[in-house]
């Protein structure tokens, strides 16, 4: 059955789809013009100009990239990395959560306010380099896990989440002789799927752009090299080329390559993986985003 639209309701439309429109293309557009970057010539996007489209197509950039004889190995030590810090990283942010969530833990309010305080108040990057290296932590694969695997922000988050559960079930399950654990596990997660996959999500991409920590702690030890690290290499030596281009050393190689089309290439190299999983945790995602934004 045909309805006749107000002029009101019809201009509306026509703002909310122009809004749209103009906010897709705002996000869209960086990311394509990272492509276009990636995709031209090293030489060519000196002169600047290119927008969505490559105008000297080639895959030089990526070539470049991939030359690297441990770019494989870091590749699957970040993978690697990322699955078990965020498994284990939910694993215990959904057990502290759940037990700050229950009014009967009679620690809950002291450890909510030292927890809250840890986010304003910290002893910065030297002392807390001190500690990795006095716990022996320097060199070894834990110290990628174990520094990260709380994040009180993730916590909040997830605490809030539980709160607002309906408290009847889990004083059903509790009569009918369940344990925490078995409370936690079988029915609060199996209800809070929303917030699951936005912590994961969280945490996930946290791991997989992590570089700083290999740096810091296990530069020294080149079988806990991450791709982001390896990644960050070939930066330093695209930026090392043209410096020695304008002192007019190794020109030729200079202009096979360029800082800008590289970091480019990373970019949407180490973008790609995350755009992939993204649309499995979607649906959830979305929610959680949402219940975050109102509890902040």
């Amino acid at each position: 059955m045909f309805v006749r639209r107000s002029i009101g309701d019809v201009a509306f439309s026509i703002m909310n789809y122009t809004v749209l429109l103009v906010l897709g293309i705002a996000t869209l557009f960086p990311f394509l013009n990272l492509a276009a970057i990636s995709l031209n010539d090293a030489g060519d996007t000196l002169k600047g100009t290119i927008y969505v489209w490559p105008r000297v197509f080639t895959l030089e950039n990526y070539s470049t990239i991939f030359a690297n004889e441990g770019l494989a190995a870091a590749a699957v030590r970040s993978v690697i990395r990322t699955v078990v810090g965020t498994v284990l990283g939910v694993l215990c942010t959904a057990m502290l959560a759940y037990a700050l969530s229950r009014r009967e833990f009679f620690l809950r309010k002291p450890f909510n306010i030292i927890l809250i305080i840890t986010m304003y108040v910290n002893g910065g990057l030297i002392p807390f380099y001190l500690l990795v290296k006095n716990i022996g932590l320097m060199n070894h694969a834990a110290v990628y896990i174990l520094p990260m695997l709380i994040g009180v922000f993730n916590v909040i988050i997830m605490r809030s989440y539980f709160e607002q559960l309906p408290e009847g079930i889990v004083e059903s399950a509790r009569i009918d002789g369940a344990s925490d654990f078995q409370i936690l596990f079988r029915i609060v997660l199996q209800i809070s799927l929303p917030v699951l996959s936005t912590i994961t999500l969280y945490i996930a991409v946290m791991h997989w752009n992590s570089w700083f920590d290999n740096y810091l702690y296990a530069s020294r030890n080149e079988n806990l090299n991450l791709l982001q690290y390896e990644l960050q290499k070939i930066l330093i030596s695209s930026v090392n080329q043209v410096m020695s281009a304008n002192t007019h050393i190794d020109a030729t190689d200079a202009r096979r390559t360029n800082p800008e089309t590289i970091r480019a290439a990373m970019t949407i190299i180490v973008t790609l993986p995350i755009l992939l999983v993204y649309p499995f945790l979607q649906k959830y995602f979305v929610k959680g985003m949402t219940f975050a934004a109102m509890k902040e």
